[in-house]
């Protein structure tokens, strides 16, 4: 019989050629990494962070290199190790006639074939695990919490700080085993150790103890496993109650039958090891074992904890999961700082303005008016000046004492937007050495508006003004350097090359324009800041040449042996790259501080594994109507855990980053200064009190907790598994079906309770499936302590929530038909934040009204004020200015009070479905109806709900709105006439309808 032709090998020219390409591919990516190390290394050495770029790549190293070697050393030693344990003589078979050709082929260079698999499943494994260099330094630095689980007692750092790693360990261990066992049994099967035919035993004894031994390990791991799952039950979702933690039937079913478990894998592993060496010597018995252990695993953990589940816990489920409810909702209240929250009763019972309302000082005057998201164009049009300065989409609100008085300001930034510059301007000169930097930070006061609607100006001013009746005469928040090098505008490549080749040669950066309003002469300036990577010298030119892949860092003559380059400007960038442990707030904000302009960026430290905690995802919870416009989308990232511990600030002229400890007492920030020398953060000691007056609550953990709050405000277990007083946030009021959650506003005021103005962020709630006013939660420092406060209104309130306010003020007819002359096809009607004030033991309701024109390059104006007290609906005035608008409704409450009905559009619109109006009437004379209760009472609430839904469809524009609005209408109608029949036919009240059609 012919042998098989042997494979046909490749010529030398192509293994030449084949080793060529893969040294040329081998030299580019080692280049690649090595420039990038190297340009990083004099990064971190110009912020004086080296020792974040040093423990984090050498961690990473470390970790790649140990488990690669742990990879390849028991895959690669197990494949050695059966071939060596393969038979001298083989059986003749034909199967055996086959393997033959492929024993020639592979023999002579098997070693050089076990290597080169133990090196790639090595390769793989080693990216695995320095992708997990964090989890290491937890690991390792990581400490005690103080606070014990409730289950075993341990303290939760072994939950955050060490079971993340363990579990990475474990699964490194189940792939090492399986893919060493899969490895092995193809070595024995082509070596003959493992027979498919032939006389004889199918494996021999070599090999069955090879195998068997693996099989073992894999079963002892499993064990392992089931231990660390005894830990991790606190960690997963009870789908019964809908919140994490182990339940019922996983503490009385489940952990007992995991401990079972872990005893039977122990026992299973030991007998696989007798029964196929040391006494039977065959495979049957240790199948056998395998076979009880997997019947265990589904009778013992899965059967029977859900026959626990079905016939124990379900028809009492109130009772049995009480104490696993309220397990998780005190460790939610504590892993997200809830338990803090100072829960107070808001009756708002008030539903009439009072003269108060006229004198207050506090609540009243301090209102904002300036949207930060519509005004962002105002700024840019009116203080723009040239066309690449961008204030962004979205402005800043912070405070600033002027004059001696404390108020809140929108404040924006005058950047370079280098998307924005002309061809001309975009070349790489100009790009990179003319066009530097921005100037300026503008502010404007909150509640104020002049020259027709526009901001009145206080600051950031350039060369003299043309209209000062229109802005402040002099500089009222003066920055000593006011240049903008480092910002919240800039992109990857937007790099900057500053300095000048010696003290004679004229500055080439423009600083800004000169003259009045901007116009004329033009200054240009040279950067002095500390910030900056030295270029000047050839090398430096050459590894920055290679690193942005542009020519002209050896070629132009714009780099001189002075230059320096400005790179990763982005502030929320840098402070991420000195600090990849922390995630960042997604709205930086400008302050200036000691005549600095600083960006101050909020760092959170997380965990997501804090036991019986409730895991939200960071993205899905923050997202609201600013996500993508001014403000950062957060990554998918899910937590249970989160602390603001850090405040970052980054210089905007030399780039310096500065990180504060704002919690002293966070644990995972504790272990990560531990991890980078003890020195990385500064203590909280060390901010400086001008720089605290500016900080302010961050506005992603607000939306974090107050999210969390709609549910977790529920204390009481049997009340939270009924889940019936669940609250919700509001969509945006003017859009309410784009499904949009209304935005959390910045806010410096005073609430109930507290005893003066002070700057918070504030956001109301309504109960889960209706769109009355349910609590109103504000978030704010005091003392230098982060603080919340909920002030929460009584179930059955009447008042009105954001949506219905704006529907109820923008449906009274007078205010329609005045909203409708300021909207044309010249003009459109724009709304600004709705605010939802407690005052005088009712609500205050502020809304701005802007007009913005259809032209080219046309901006918003604030022109009227929409206010509302009460229920939303039953005073309601729109005015030009918010005084004026406070004095029509203080005498709208004076000719209420003496017997007067408020001016109405004909009608007032329940506050809730099923729930009357919440406008007194006066005592009927002989000519009015009586007021309608009972069922009837309840059907003409319905047909008034109806009617304001029809108003509110028709406003829209929404046509299949609109038609589902009048079938609705139809159907409350049909059921008033009915209940009228009940109440006594054509002696019952007519039908109300509104004043107008629909």
């Amino acid at each position: 019989m012919r042998s098989s032709s042997p494979l046909p090998r490749m010529s030398r020219r192509g293994r030449v050629t084949i080793g060529v390409l893969i040294g040329v591919f081998i030299l580019f990516t080692l280049l690649g990494w090595g420039v990038q190390a190297w340009t990083d290394w004099l990064w971190f050495s110009e912020v004086d962070y080296t020792a974040v770029f040093r423990g984090v790549i050498v961690t990473r190293l470390l970790l790649f290199l140990g488990a690669s070697l742990a990879m390849a050393a028991i895959v690669g030693g197990n494949l050695w190790l059966a071939q060596r344990l393969r038979p001298r003589h083989r059986p003749h078979s034909p199967e055996q006639a086959t393997l033959e050709r492929y024993r020639m082929l592979l023999g002579p260079r098997l070693g050089l074939w076990i290597t080169a698999a133990a090196v790639i499943v090595g390769l793989f494994a080693g990216l695995s695990a320095q992708s997990r260099w964090n989890q290491w330094l937890l690991f390792l630095n990581g400490g005690e919490f103080g606070v014990a689980d409730p289950e075993f007692g341990v303290d939760v750092g072994f939950y955050v700080f060490q079971l993340p790693f363990w579990r990475f360990l474990l699964g490194l261990g189940f792939t090492a085993v399986v893919l060493a066992l899969i490895g092995s049994l193809a070595v024995h099967y082509l070596f003959g150790g493992v027979r498919l035919q032939g006389v004889g035993d199918r494996m021999s004894n070599a090999a069955r103890a090879h195998l068997s031994t693996l099989v073992a390990v894999f079963v002892l791991l499993k064990a392992v496993a089931y231990v660390l799952d005894r830990r991790s039950m606190l960690l997963e979702y009870n789908d019964g109650v809908g919140v994490y933690g182990a339940g019922y039937a996983d503490i009385n079913a489940l952990l007992p039958a995991k401990e079972i478990l872990a005893y039977i894998s122990v026992v299973v592993a030991i007998a696989i090891i007798v029964f196929s060496n040391a006494w039977m010597r065959n495979l049957v018995w240790p199948g056998i074992s395998l076979a009880l252990l997997g019947v265990s695993a589904v009778a013992i953990g899965g059967i029977y904890p859900w026959a626990v589940q079905t016939f124990e816990v379900k028809p009492s489920a109130r009772d049995k999961e009480a104490p696993y409810i309220q397990r998780s909702i005190d460790a939610t209240r504590a892993s997200y700082g809830l338990d803090v929250a100072q829960h107070s009763a808001y009756a708002a019972s008030n539903l009439t303005p009072q003269e108060s309302l006229a004198t207050d000082t506090s609540v009243v005057p301090n209102a904002r008016l300036l949207d930060p998201q519509l005004v962002s164009e105002t700024y840019t049009q009116l203080q723009q000046v040239r066309g690449f300065y961008d204030f962004g989409p979205k402005l800043d609100i912070d405070r600033y004492t002027v004059n001696g008085k404390t108020q809140d300001y929108v404040v924006g930034v005058r950047e370079i937007n280098y998307r924005e510059l002309t061809a001309q301007q975009s070349n790489w000169i100009n790009r990179h050495t003319v066009y530097t930097h921005g100037y300026g930070v503008v502010a404007a006061p909150a509640n104020q508006v002049v020259c027709g609607g526009q901001p009145y100006f206080v600051s950031g001013f350039l060369g003299e003004r043309a209209q000062e009746s229109c802005s402040s005469p002099t500089d009222q928040i003066p920055a000593s350097q006011p240049r903008i090098y480092y910002g919240e505008r800039m992109q990857d490549g937007d790099y900057a090359i500053v300095g000048k080749p010696n003290p004679d040669a004229n500055p080439a950066e423009f600083d800004r324009p000169a003259g009045e309003s901007g116009e004329g002469r033009e200054s240009y300036y040279t950067y002095s800041g500390e910030g900056g990577v030295d270029i000047g010298s050839f090398t430096r030119r050459l590894l920055y040449s290679i690193k942005e892949q542009e020519p002209n860092f050896l070629l132009s003559e714009a780099v001189n042996e002075n230059s320096k380059l400005l790179y990763v400007r982005n502030a929320r960038d840098r402070v991420e790259k000195v600090a990849p442990f922390l995630t960042l707030d997604g709205d930086p904000y400008p302050a200036v501080v000691d005549g600095r302009v600083k960006w101050i960026v909020d760092g959170y430290t997380t965990a997501a594994t804090y036991p019986y905690a409730e895991r939200v995802n960071l993205q899905q919870e923050t997202t609201d109507e600013l996500t993508g416009r001014g403000t950062i989308q957060l990554a998918r990232e899910n937590v249970n855990y989160i602390r603001n511990s850090v405040k970052a600030t980054v210089d905007a002229y030399d780039g310096t980053v500065t990180l504060y400890e704002f919690d002293e007492n966070d644990p995972v920030l504790k272990a990560w200064n531990k991890a980078f020398g003890g020195d990385l953060i500064k203590p909280r000691a060390e901010i400086p009190p001008s720089l605290a007056d500016h900080f302010r609550y961050p506005a992603d953990l607000f939306k974090v907790q107050r999210n969390l709050l709609t549910r977790f405000h529920v204390t009481s277990p049997g009340d939270f598994y009924s889940g019936q007083d669940f609250w919700q946030v509001p969509n945006v009021p003017d859009a309410p079906d784009s499904g949009v959650k209304q935005p959390p506003y910045y806010l410096y005021t005073q609430f109930p309770g507290q005893e003066a103005p002070r700057f918070q962020l504030t956001s109301a709630v309504t109960p889960n499936g209706r769109q009355n006013l349910a609590a109103l939660i504000s978030a704010s420092y005091q003392d230098g302590k982060p603080t919340l406060q909920v002030l929460e209104l009584p179930d059955q309130t009447r008042v009105s929530g954001p949506v219905q306010v704006h529907q109820q003020m923008t449906n009274n007819a007078n205010i329609r038909q005045q909203l409708n002359l300021l909207s044309s096809n010249q003009a459109q009607v724009q709304y600004g934040n709705l605010l939802s004030l407690p005052f005088g033991n009712g609500m205050l309701y502020v809304e701005p009204v802007y007009v913005k024109s259809n032209q080219q390059d046309a901006y918003p104006l604030l022109q009227k004020v929409l206010l509302s007290y009460g229920d939303g609906g039953s005073f309601v005035v729109l005015a030009d200015n918010p005084a004026d608008g406070i004095k029509q409704l203080v005498e709208q409450g004076k000719r209420w009070a003496a017997g007067n009905p408020p001016p109405t559009d004909g009608e007032n619109p329940p506050s809730d479905g099923g729930e009357p109006s919440a406008t007194p009437s006066p005592t009927p004379t002989p000519t009015e109806a009586p007021p309608l209760t009972g069922e009837l009472g309840a059907a003409a609430d319905q047909v008034r709900t109806a009617i304001t839904e029809v108003r509110a469809a028709q406003a829209s524009g929404d046509f299949e709105r609109y038609g589902r609005a009048l079938k609705a209408l139809d159907d409350a109608l049909t059921a008033f006439q009915q209940a009228q029949q009940v109440a006594g036919g054509n002696n019952a009240p007519s039908t109300p309808t509104p004043t107008g059609s629909p």
